[in-house]
């Protein structure tokens, strides 16, 4: 999942969140987190209210969340432990969520083995990177398509022009929830690839591609295949769109997309906009209804360190899905 915003969305006001701020303890050890709390109402139609107040069982679990990173240093080699909580989760409310080294090899060539994030997504898994609240039709719809954490070995290159990587894992999608795969290899492996361009100024382009073996938890092989663009329009401005297909047999496939506009209005205020849908294929289409997520967010900055975000989300569901209204309230303070 995307893990950090680029120059544009940074001059909003949730953007100067954007990046942890590393709090040094020595020259090897630092740390760095978040801690995000958010108030949640949703209905829909033909059934009874629901809320949630930091409370992870409900809605949207990353918004209420404390996390911190564990940083360190031993040039050529680096590595992140971080501890995640999040409030009320049916199982481990405390879990271990980042755990690898990182091996420099110079030439812009990195080595990297553990527990790590995936490549997928244009949509950040931390909250703190986040501009909005929910997530879009692409990570949280019918199919999941946006995979989190798993472990693995992977290997990368990056230079100001290029960035591309290949990952194997124990699984890229999981049993076990976001914190981690499948934890084995006997049965069924992962793989994810990627390649990112930023070389025109002011744009990036991104395109992935991941693979799930047949066995273990899943009865059918898996693939996904992810792009997103993001290109800086002014100042203000920048426009994002993204694009996934996942192929996991008849009853998980389909397509999902999203398109995103984030505009600073001051220096202290900025408002999302974002239209999101999923539409399914084959024998999917009988278990569950296409549907397209209208969302808008508007978020001031309190402080370097302090955000408000509030949201409105309207989902309108083909056939006989029950449309629904979210609306939120998060605050959200990095150190």
């Amino acid at each position: 999942m995307k893990k950090n915003l680029t120059t544009a969305v940074a001059l909003s006001l949730t953007a100067s969140l954007t990046s942890f701020a590393d709090i040094k303890i020595n020259d090897n050890l630092s740390l760095s987190g978040y801690a995000a709390a958010a108030y949640e109402y949703q209905k829909a139609k033909s059934t009874p209210a629901t809320d949630s107040l930091f409370d992870g069982t409900k809605d949207t679990p990353s918004a209420d969340a404390v996390k911190t990173n564990f940083n360190f240093n031993y040039k050529p080699v680096s590595g992140t432990v971080s501890l995640y909580y999040v409030p009320n989760l049916p199982k481990n409310e405390l879990s271990v969520l980042d755990a690898f080294v990182t091996y420099d090899a110079g030439g812009g060539f990195s080595v990297t083995g553990g527990k790590f994030l995936s490549y997928l997504g244009y949509e950040a898994f931390d909250t703190v990177n986040m501009t909005q609240i929910t997530y879009g039709m692409v990570t949280v719809g019918t199919l999941g398509s946006i995979p989190a954490y798993h472990t693995g070995v992977r290997l990368d290159y990056g230079d100001k022009a290029v960035s591309y990587g290949i990952a194997v894992v124990d699984s890229v999608f999981s049993p076990n929830g976001f914190a981690k795969g499948d934890g084995e290899l006997a049965h069924n492996a992962g793989f994810e690839l990627f390649v990112k361009s930023t070389a025109t100024a002011d744009l990036t382009l991104f395109g992935s591609l991941a693979y799930d073996t047949k066995g273990g938890f899943q009865a059918e092989s898996v693939t996904i295949l992810d792009f997103w663009a993001e290109y800086k329009l002014t100042k203000e401005a920048t426009v994002a769109a993204e694009y996934c297909f996942k192929d996991g047999g008849e009853f998980a496939k389909g397509s999902t997309w999203l398109a995103y506009l984030n505009y600073a209005f001051s220096k202290d205020w900025s408002g999302v906009f974002r239209i999101s849908g999923e539409n399914l294929s084959g024998k999917t289409k009988k278990i569950a209804d296409n549907a397209v997520m209208y969302t808008f967010g508007p978020a001031v900055k309190l402080t370097d360190n302090l955000s408000v975000r509030a949201e409105v989300s309207f989902w309108d569901y083909s056939g006989k899905g029950a449309d629904k209204t979210l609306f939120g309230l998060q605050g959200v303070f990095k150190f």
